[in-house]
């Protein structure tokens, strides 16, 4: 039962990452409609739309991530109950897919986009654009951070996951 517990645990933190992208996203939309109301300046002004489309974003991952490890979290007794070894190897393999991910779009799409958007800010005049390129950089950072700790997270996981395939083959 032990597996059961540590996939349980791992789909609780994947929870809790998801609620954190949607509650920054709804922080970011709280800024911007802020900077509606308050801002004097033109490049106060131009973070409005920006920063309501990059929550927006933020908080449709945050759900549409929450939704699945839900369901999984409520699946994982029946699945392993089922068919331990098929239920490890599928995890295994999953938990695998999902590293590749990261690496791929963590840790090198996302800083890329980041630096093209902090190399085009000294180039661009309108405000609207610099706000734009700035909220992007902070999406993408947002991202990067929450992703980060996850994939921390799931190699831990993957870790645990091979121990507990090794011992149930002996």
């Amino acid at each position: 039962m032990d597996v059961v517990k540590t996939a349980s645990n791992w789909a609780r933190a994947e929870m809790i990452s998801s609620t954190l992208f949607a509650v920054i996203g709804v922080l970011f939309m709280l800024v911007s409609l802020s900077l509606w109301q308050l801002g004097r300046t033109d490049m106060a002004r131009a973070f409005v739309l920006p920063g309501l489309v990059a929550g927006g974003l933020l908080v449709v991952l945050g759900v549409g991530l929450f939704i699945p490890a839900q369901t999984r979290l409520g699946a994982i007794p029946a699945a392993y109950g089922a068919d331990p070894g098929a239920f490890l190897s599928a995890e295994i393999a999953r938990a695998d897919k999902v590293l590749n991910d990261y690496r791929i779009a963590a840790f090198r799409v996302f800083p890329a986009i980041i630096a093209l958007c902090a190399l085009l800010i000294p180039f661009v005049d309108a405000p609207a654009w610099r706000a734009a390129l700035i909220t992007a950089i902070a999406m993408f950072t947002v991202l990067i951070v929450i992703d980060g700790s996850a994939n921390t997270r799931l190699q831990d996981y993957r870790q645990q996951l091979s121990a507990f395939d090794a011992a149930m083959r002996r």
